[in-house]
């Protein structure tokens, strides 16, 4: 591992600073599961690395039923899951943070980083997806608001320029009715990288035999997640049916362009997304039925 200089500042604009003053040659670390290792196989290199866990701001995770959800960039995700509020606002996203490694890595692994690691596998972005999510981002240049469905722009790479760092991630508050789900393959246990993965969120109409309202996420189909726009709108005003999950299950699959690798072909990776997909859809609206 190449020597780098560490420091953990304890105010948001001493982090800016820095970013700035070291110009693209520092990293920031969160919960540093992701670029620890990477310094160390030689992925990436540093000279300084800025330990951003004693920001309040990155560190702060609020909820409420009027405004929705807060979390910083630094909030490890065992808080999320072993909130009983936020689990049942947010289901898609604690069941992805229930998966983000071992429960050791959970205590320190961070939604915000694996958002900011923009792996094309992250298991969190679908979830962000499919709850329409925002992130919020402080750079030189002041603060600003990019979609979580607009961040990720390759493998690996995101909108954050030089300078920038993500402070925290909100999702909207829940609506009646409304629910969400994420389920993942992997060929076993000890593989903990997704072959394929899928996040849903649904609104029902008060009978709950109706989705007035829909939005998915994919994962490791594709260089980047996607949201899946047009199964999204296929749901709206259909019946909470099988047969509609399985008909969004095969329009989600028209935009996944996945890779042959050693977890699964091109045509296993998309057979997935139907499945996954149709899966997912039916946890989401069990789960809205019974909020």
């Amino acid at each position: 591992m190449k020597d780098f200089d560490y420091a953990a500042p304890t105010a948001l604009n001493e982090a800016v600073s820095l970013l700035a003053q070291h110009n693209g040659s520092a990293k920031i670390l969160a919960g540093g599961t992701d670029i620890i290792v990477q310094l160390r196989e030689g992925l990436k290199d540093a000279d300084v690395v800025i330990d951003v866990k004693k920001i309040p701001e990155l560190t702060q995770l609020s909820y409420s039923a009027e405004s929705g959800l807060s979390m910083g960039a630094s909030v490890p995700c065992y808080q999320l899951y072993e909130n009983p509020e936020i689990v049942g606002a947010y289901g898609a996203l604690t069941d992805s943070a229930r998966i983000i490694g071992g429960w050791q890595i959970q205590s320190r692994a961070s939604v915000g980083g694996n958002l900011c690691n923009s792996s094309p596998a992250a298991d969190s972005i679908p979830s962000l997806i499919a709850n329409n999510a925002t992130a919020h981002i402080v750079g030189p240049n002041g603060s600003r608001e990019v979609a979580v469905t607009e961040f990720c722009t390759a493998p690996g790479k995101n909108v954050l320029e030089s300078g920038e760092l993500l402070v925290k991630i909100t999702l909207p508050a829940r609506v009646s009715k409304s629910a969400s789900a994420y389920l993942r393959f992997i060929p076993r246990n000890e593989m903990d990288i997704a072959v394929a993965g899928v996040g849903s969120w649904v609104k029902l109409s008060e009978d709950g035999n109706t989705i007035e309202d829909a939005r998915m996420g994919l994962c490791a189909v594709s260089a980047t997640p996607q949201f899946a726009e047009e199964a999204s709108a296929f749901l709206r005003g259909k019946p909470a049916t099988d047969e509609t999950f399985a008909a969004a299950g095969e329009l989600a699959k028209k935009i996944a362009s996945p890779i042959d690798d050693m977890r699964g072909t091109v045509e296993y990776r998309i057979h997935l997304v139907g499945v996954l997909t149709k899966r997912t859809l039916k946890i989401a609206c069990e789960r809205a039925s019974e909020n």
